[in-house]
């Protein structure tokens, strides 16, 4: 069903305001897609950056060794990967500092207008 104009004008916008047009720097509430989405795709990228680094190395390892025979050669090392992640991903402390650094990121996000990687790449200019 299409969504007509006053169904338009009567939904609340969370991602208006805030000193970009981008939403309220101060808001802690979480969209499905968050929820669903981000927030999962970064306790992956920090589980597999500061948790799993041992599997991830070995995983790595044996495709490289291994090229185009990996998918059979490498599922002992698969297994231990995804074991590890989720073992992580079940984890509700992780879970919840991967939600505040999500919200910290966002919240940033909404005040400067800047996304992480962009305020990053100003950092390493003004460095060097």
């Amino acid at each position: 069903m299409a969504e007509t104009e006053d169904d338009a004008t009567k939904r609340p916008y969370r991602n208006k305001g805030g000193p970009h047009g981008l939403g309220d720097p101060d808001d802690r509430s979480l969209r499905k897609v968050e929820t669903e989405v981000c927030i999962p795709k970064k306790m992956r990228e920090i589980a597999r950056q500061e948790k799993c680094v041992p599997e991830v190395d070995a995983f790595t390892r044996c495709c490289k060794d291994t090229g185009l025979a990996m998918v059979v050669k490498c599922r002992k090392e698969n297994t231990a990967l995804w074991d590890c992640l989720g073992y992580w991903y079940k984890d509700e402390e992780f879970k919840k500092r991967c939600t505040e650094e999500f919200l910290a990121e966002r919240s940033e996000f909404r005040r400067t207008g800047l996304t992480k990687k962009q305020r990053d790449a100003q950092a390493r200019e003004a460095m060097g």
